[in-house]
């Protein structure tokens, strides 16, 4: 081999080593990752439901006896005063029950005086010895007997007047009927619910409440309830009966609010948001991505240390909705959660963080 060839043969394989070892080291690239930073709000969690103003003292009307309506004098929304006929029922057969029963009842009253005469003037022939004692007992009990069915009679007179009266509906108190059930040429049975009568003078919200937020309302009964029509008014409310059981349908619990100071602005059958002041723990919204389950529980992601790695957390999530779910505690304000991709982490493992724009809102 001459000299040039080896020259050549030299300076390639002293190339090839330079290239091998004289380079720059391999840098990895790290993972971006998209993060949430923690800011809870000071103030407590609102949970805000909607329900319907109602009077506090609503009663059912009904006849007290069957018959086909004939007429109707008020409407959804009529103000009525004690007394006021609301509707009536034909009245030709308790009509005629009445005159029926008063017939009997002067029967029997005729057949008592009668039997009450025999017995005076049988008492008379006993003192002269003129009868025998046995005979005067049968009149007595003749007369017994005649005076029970006169009382009978006349009682049930009375019943058949008072089911005549029982034709005509009225209002046995003041209020405003908040439902109408029946119309006129219907026949309606008796204790059927015709109209349904309220009492404005005490108005209340009725809301629907989720048994997990029942012990917060009974912590902080107070509310705050502000009415669709008029949202910049807010009143005060307060708890006043929390159903004993659930709905079989919803699996929720009915709750009734006092409205205090309800002006006469606030009308029966308007909608209105009651906000229900929990606990007074904060908590903060996050993604539903950025949960997850670590051995049953649920927990999070957090980026630790300035070298930017991630070790996982577990939280204690409260309730879920549209826009993500509460965190009730196990972060701390200004921690960095991710919240994309974190089924492909690993403890330890550092990434870069893209700061996302900071949650404030509350669930």
């Amino acid at each position: 081999m001459n000299k040039p060839t080896l020259t050549i043969l030299s300076a390639l394989i002293a190339t090839t080593l330079a290239a091998c070892g004289g380079g720059q080291e391999h840098v990895e690239t790290l993972r971006p990752a998209l993060v949430i930073q923690v800011q809870p709000k000071a103030d407590a969690d609102r949970s805000v439901y909607s329900g319907e103003i109602r009077a506090r003292h609503e009663a059912d009307l009904a006849f007290r006896i069957a018959g086909k309506l004939i007429a109707r004098q008020v409407e959804i929304g009529s103000v009525v005063k004690a007394g006021d006929v609301l509707a009536r029922l034909d009245p030709a057969d308790s009509a005629l029950n009445a005159d029926a029963a008063r017939a009997q009842a002067a029967a029997g009253e005729t057949d008592y005086r009668y039997a009450k005469a025999e017995l005076d003037r049988y008492a008379s022939l006993l003192e002269k010895k003129f009868i025998s004692q046995a005979v005067y007992d049968a009149k007595l009990n003749a007369y017994n007997a005649a005076k029970a069915r006169f009382e009978q009679a006349d009682s049930q007179a009375t019943v058949a007047g008072n089911q005549a009266g029982y034709a005509t509906l009225r209002a046995d108190r003041a209020g405003v009927i908040t439902a109408v059930n029946a119309d006129p040429g219907q026949v309606v049975a008796a204790g059927q619910a015709v109209f349904k009568l309220a009492q404005p003078e005490e108005k209340e919200v009725v809301v629907a409440v989720p048994e997990n937020r029942l012990a917060e309302l009974r912590a902080s009964p107070e509310a705050a309830i502000r009415l669709w029509a008029d949202p910049a008014k807010i009143y005060r409310g307060k708890v006043r009966e929390i159903a004993p059981s659930a709905d079989a349908a919803t699996r929720t619990f009915l709750v009734k609010l006092s409205v205090l100071e309800a002006g006469p602005e606030v009308r029966l059958g308007m909608t209105a948001n009651v906000l229900f002041n929990g606990a007074a723990a904060p908590s903060v919204l996050l993604p539903l991505a950025a949960v997850t389950q670590k051995d049953g529980q649920a927990s999070v992601w957090v980026v630790e240390g300035a070298d930017n790695k991630v070790a996982p957390r577990l939280v204690k999530i409260g309730r879920y909705g549209e826009n993500g779910v509460a965190i009730l505690s196990g972060l701390n304000a200004g921690e960095r959660v991710v919240t994309a991709g974190v089924h492909k982490l690993l403890p330890g493992q550092a990434v870069r963080p893209l700061l996302q724009a900071v949650t404030t809102v509350q669930p």
